[in-house]
């Protein structure tokens, strides 16, 4: 939010933000811009005026996790075992999207309105900050050449969406991760 704007403008974009991250905790990405404003105590035009986009909104909210994923990475990238710091990199974005209801819309490349001028912030935070661990594990034959951090985003964010309503969602998508991650095949006979 600009530093010029006016105070009451501030304390609204404060407001409408709390009250925002109730909603999405309770109520996930549909929660309701309505319910934001009259709970905020603001009117509609207000919540739109701050955040343009339901997008916007939910980007907004999710932006202290995506900060610190993008720290994660920053931390993972100098690990011994390049393979090793991006699967856990990636499995904490998937527990972080299971347990923040709302991120893994924030994080979705579908959807996204055509017309709108608001790229996708968090989307582009995590490619930047997971870039370098993604690169390493490439150049350490760990990864195929040409998987993006945006692909391997959308696997976890598919297997987020895919498992929101199982009775234990962190456990379903964990298996569902991991089942990912390792393929199909069984493992190497002697091997483990």
């Amino acid at each position: 939010m600009p530093d010029h704007q006016r105070a009451d403008a501030r304390r609204n974009y404060a407001r409408i933000l709390a009250v925002a991250e109730a909603e999405v905790a309770v109520h996930g990405a549909g929660a309701s811009l309505e319910q934001i404003a009259r709970t905020a105590g603001v009117g509609s035009a207000t919540v739109r005026r701050h955040f343009p986009t339901r997008r916007a909104l939910v980007e907004a909210v999710s932006r202290t996790r995506i900060e610190a994923l993008c720290a994660r990475a920053d931390e993972l990238a100098g690990r011994d075992d390049s393979r090793a710091a991006l699967l856990e990199w990636l499995g904490e974005v998937v527990a972080y999207c299971v347990s923040a209801r709302g991120l893994a819309a924030a994080l979705a490349y579908d959807g996204v309105e055509p017309e709108s001028v608001h790229e996708n912030s968090c989307s582009r935070a995590l490619d930047e900050a997971a870039g370098p661990v993604l690169n390493r594990a490439q150049r350490d034959g760990a990864v195929a050449p040409g998987v993006t951090v945006s692909d391997l985003t959308t696997l976890a964010v598919g297997v987020v969406l895919a498992t929101e309503h199982h009775p234990d969602p962190a456990a379903r998508a964990d298996r569902l991760f991991s089942l990912a991650v390792a393929g199909l095949s069984p493992p190497p006979a002697g091997g483990g």
